[in-house]
């Protein structure tokens, strides 16, 4: 029994000694757990604690992506003519030249360039999307596909505003991809952009959603309608009308500008996104152009110095900063300083929402806009019209009434796009070179007020007059030209009605 004793009692010892030997030479596991279990029970310190990252140490694998988006993603070449000023020699046998061989040697010559670029189909049915820039004014589009067949393409419709163009090709059972979700992708996501960067036909580039729902105020071209998602995905020329894609082999942008020094990538590239590509399309597929709604108002971001100084309770809404004269916003009263905060009882989140909404709403339709006005909220109605699409120019007269002109009325709306401070009368869009108009200083910018003291707001006002003139008869015009300071000056201008 003794001895029984003195075996237990040094096991029960030694056995003490070998655990305090593993703990004291191997602790990682069991203060791993000790270290697990202190943590979940723990409460976070501050509010910059974050719960840990549940990730996968692989790298992503893209190759399934590509392969399965690749063939409905297309190479574009357009051609276009262009207009330019050949300016030849001085010459006694300038005359020979124009009467005998019709070359004038001062004249405008038409040239042919071409552009390249990316597309990809939407649907089996041979319709595809890419960027206006890229087959604006085109004579001749040409789509390439992964199997190298090409297709004579067809331009549905276009809209500058955002960027965006429709093509079309005869074929069927085409190969295409889905337009996602963009509002749904978020910013660290990976993307892909599949193109033609500087004429390398289907470059695969990776890289992150860097920030989303960019607007800029200083592109070129301005485009009032803007939702860009940002990436660093490498997106050169080339690449304009291609698709970002997402992991799910879904489309959620359109590639269309960089934001380089060089013209290169240097990790900035902007795309369009899905969402607002989806609404543009469909308008395109219907009509062949965009139909916007419009208002007529200009309007601020409101600060917290705003909401202390109008009452209000919230930076949301947009602030009006101007009214158009004769648009539905002046008609309907509202005022500078009014913010509207609601249209139809949806709430207006600032002044880029107000005028995706507004722009949504069908011109003939009347709506109701919550506005405050001096810290009191009130309900005004409004009927929105159609949204000019642009500054169009048009011959002012026919060839034998032609005096070197092209003009385009002039609106609020083309006034508040251009900075114009004068909303009436025409505006000079293109003078004739070495016609007499150009002889007398007339230029593009120009705007017409009066002709032989009529006032003219409508080309049809002007045109009536000149028919009723003869050839080498006088006409009388009022000028008006403003400059970038804001100032302008008003003169005169006589010129004869052409032989």
């Amino acid at each position: 029994m003794k001895k029984t004793t003195i075996i237990a009692l040094s096991s029960f010892f030694l056995g003490i000694l070998i655990t305090a030997f593993i703990f004291m030479y191997n602790p990682g596991e069991e203060a791993a757990e000790l270290n697990t279990s202190g943590t979940e029970n723990q409460a976070p310190s501050s509010s910059l604690y974050a719960s840990p990252l549940q990730t996968d140490s692989r790298f992503p694998d893209f190759s399934a992506v590509v392969k399965k988006v690749s063939p409905a993603v297309v190479s574009i070449s357009t051609e276009r003519v262009e207009k330019r000023q050949v300016i030849g020699f001085d010459s006694p046998f300038d005359d020979f030249w124009d009467r005998f061989f019709d070359m004038p040697r001062d004249k405008q010559q038409e040239y042919h360039s071409f552009a390249r670029g990316t597309g990809f189909f939407i649907d089996s049915d041979g319709y595809i999307i890419t960027n206006n820039h890229l087959v604006e004014n085109a004579i001749k589009v040409e789509v390439t596909s992964l199997q190298e067949k090409t297709y004579q393409a067809k331009i549905v419709g276009t809209d500058p505003e955002t960027d965006l163009a429709l093509l079309k090709v005869n074929e069927k059972n085409l190969p295409y991809v889905e337009l996602g979700d963009s509002d749904k992708i978020q910013v660290g996501e990976w993307v892909l952009a599949i193109g033609n960067p500087l004429g390398l036909t289907h470059t695969v580039t990776a890289g992150i959603v860097s920030a989303k729902g960019r607007i800029f105020t200083d592109l070129e071209q301005q485009q009032p309608y803007q939702d860009f998602i940002q990436t660093d995905t490498a997106i050169n020329r080339g690449n304009s009308g291609g698709p970002l894609i997402s992991l799910d082999g879904k489309v959620v942008g359109i590639n269309s500008i960089i934001w380089s020094p060089s013209g290169g990538n240097i990790g900035i590239g902007f795309a369009i996104s899905s969402n607002l590509t989806k609404s543009i399309i469909k308008k395109l597929k219907e009509s062949g152009r965009v139909i916007r709604g419009y208002l007529g108002v200009g309007v601020y971001a409101i600060t917290e110095d705003f909401v202390k100084l109008l009452n209000l309770e919230s930076k949301k809404g947009a602030l009006i900063n101007n009214v158009d004269p004769g648009s539905p916003a002046d008609k309907a009263g509202l005022k500078r300083y009014d913010v509207i905060i609601e249209i139809d009882g949806e709430p207006i989140e600032d002044g880029d929402d107000l005028q995706f909404k507004i722009a949504e709403v069908k011109p003939g339709t009347k709506v109701d806009l919550t506005i405050i006005r001096d810290g009191k909220q009130k309900t005004i109605p409004v009927k929105i019209i159609e949204k000019e699409s642009g500054l169009e120019t048009g011959p002012t007269s026919s060839s034998e009434k032609d005096i070197g002109l092209k003009v385009q009325e002039m609106t609020s709306n083309i006034a508040r796009r251009y900075g114009y401070e004068t909303d009436e009368g025409l505006i000079i869009t293109e003078v004739e070179r070495y016609s007499e108009a150009d002889r007398k200083g007339l230029q593009a910018g120009d705007i017409i007020l009066e002709v032989n003291r009529q006032k003219v707001n409508k080309i049809n006002e002007m045109e009536k007059i000149l028919k009723r003139l003869k050839s080498g008869d006088p006409l009388l015009l009022l000028i008006r030209r403003e400059d970038r300071r804001g100032g302008s000056q008003d003169f005169m201008v006589t010129l004869r009605m052409p032989e």
